[in-house]
């Protein structure tokens, strides 16, 4: 399986967990993304955006990587050409948003989220870290998540849901239908690998394996 990370310009912690996840995937930079290429200590094999949010230490920096130069006024988000790269040119076949959440742009990571619901629907196995905090598309199906024991999580709905059934958790749910809108579903606790079941609907799982407080 070939994997990529996108870096994106959100918010990204360095943890165990990451560099775990990370391990053997190729890197590409999603413009001023690319600053988290020093905390991971990779360097990117293909960088891509307007460069607007890049400042001229980033460029001198990575000057030695190849470049992707697009226009401000453009129909994608960089995150989302930095995606298309990986996909139609590398041939990705899993992805990584890394960065993808937190930072100054709530429309960028609300778009992350959404762009990752509609690749999981296409067949693209997809999740979006901070390294504080995961994301993960809930189709329907079966899905199982491992995650520490004792931390948090939560499910967003996208639609209302159907035959909801959440198990090794505080809080389970079995064959449960919840409401578009419903907070029923956050703050919720792991008891290790999580098992999910959806029969309809659409959903984002928000994990925080370092987050005991809900104990």
């Amino acid at each position: 399986m070939t994997s990529f990370v996108i870096l994106l310009g959100g918010h990204l912690s360095r943890t165990d967990r990451l560099i775990s996840q990370l391990d053997g995937a190729r890197f590409i930079a999603a413009d001023g993304g690319i600053r988290h290429a020093d905390l991971l200590g990779v360097t990117p094999e293909l960088w891509v955006g307007d460069f607007d949010s890049a400042d001229q230490t980033l460029l001198d920096r990575y000057s030695s990587v190849p470049r992707q130069v697009y226009p401000a006024e453009k129909a994608l988000t960089d995150g989302e050409i930095a995606i298309e790269a990986a996909r139609r040119e590398a041939g990705a076949d899993r992805l990584i948003l890394a960065g993808a959440m937190g930072g100054a742009r709530t429309d960028h990571g609300l778009a992350h989220l959404v762009h990752a619901l509609s690749l999981a629907r296409s067949g693209m196995p997809i999740f979006l870290t901070s390294g504080d905090e995961e994301a993960y598309p809930l189709l329907p199906g079966l899905m199982s998540l491992d995650l520490p024991d004792r931390s948090l999580l939560s499910i967003i709905g996208f639609d209302d849901l159907e035959g909801l059934t959440i198990e090794n958790v505080r809080y389970p749910l079995t064959n449960f239908s919840l409401p578009f809108g419903s907070s029923r579903t956050i703050s919720n606790v792991a008891r290790g690998t999580v098992r999910f079941r959806l029969g309809s609907g659409r959903a984002i799982i928000l994990a925080r394996p370092y987050d005991f407080s809900g104990v």
